[in-house]
């Protein structure tokens, strides 16, 4: 699908984008559809989001490509998109250097991503961040905002900074945080920083440690061995959810559901919670 898609791109004067990682797919009208690792397109009724968005802001964190922000646009929102500002500003877990931070995302995105064994050669072998940026985060979400010609805002922050002040603006109807909690070493600290910006209805989907015990309980998965994880380590188990987000001054919190899907080009298969909590 990446080949198909860099020669498309090439016929329609796009110039080469042999060297982005997309996470998300997203079709960008004349035949052009990104190769994300991620397509949401036929699985969007499982997140529960309201059809009409229109009038309401609308908060994406951490947004990658941009799948959601820019379906959020497509339904009426004034969306504002949070990514990081750098890929010096991702968590490391206590004691770990950036080097290894870098290493362990080249090899998640080199396990992910839709190139020839050359590209990757060409790609990964880049030391720069801002580079890796630009690949990853930066350049195939400004060129899916200008092939939409979307009006959706960007907002450089980690999660832990995000604020009224960063983003220009007040409250939002909706907050949307996808699979990214997992990836920070704090995250009740994280979840309180975005809730604190959320006027209506806060959406998280991730992955729930499945726990038999009826205790509010975060399962620790970064693993033994230094600088070997997925830049993850934390999973909570839904009680625990729900009781961080209620602590939060949320009146409900509830598990909606969970979506499901394959990633690709592996094939295997994912499952993710869909927790919405409302003021």
């Amino acid at each position: 699908m990446a080949a198909a898609f860099n020669k498309k791109a090439l016929e329609l004067g796009c110039g080469d984008l042999s060297d982005y990682f997309w996470y998300h797919t997203i079709d960008l009208g004349d035949g052009l559809i990104t190769p994300g690792t991620y397509d949401y397109r036929f699985n969007l009724d499982q997140f529960h989001f309201p059809d009409n968005l229109t009038g309401m802001r609308v908060l994406d964190v951490g947004s990658g490509t941009g799948f959601f922000a820019f379906e959020f646009e497509r339904r009426g929102a004034e969306v504002t998109s949070v990514d990081l500002p750098s890929m010096a500003n991702l968590d490391r877990f206590p004691g770990e250097t950036l080097e290894q931070t870098i290493r362990k995302v080249e090899g998640m995105m080199r396990e992910h991503a839709l190139y020839s064994a050359e590209q990757r050669e060409e790609i990964f072998g880049i030391e720069a961040l801002k580079e890796l940026h630009r690949t990853h985060l930066d350049g195939p979400f400004k060129f899916c905002h200008g092939r939409l010609k979307s009006k959706v805002a960007r907002c450089y922050s980690t999660i832990y900074e995000v604020s009224r002040e960063k983003l220009g603006q007040g409250d939002f109807d909706l907050v949307f945080i996808g699979d990214v909690l997992v990836h920070t070493i704090n995250p009740l600290q994280a979840l309180a920083t975005v809730a604190a910006l959320c006027r209506g209805t806060l959406i998280v989907s991730q992955v729930l440690a499945e726990t038999v015990e009826s205790q509010p309980l975060m399962l620790y998965v970064g693993g033994d061995q230094p600088g070997k994880d997925e830049v993850t380590w934390w999973w909570p188990n839904q009680l625990c959810f729900e009781q961080m987000l209620r602590k939060l001054g949320f009146r409900e919190a509830t598990l909606v559901g969970y979506h499901t899907g394959r990633v690709r080009p592996g094939g295997g298969a994912y499952k993710r919670a869909v927790i919405h909590a409302t003021r």
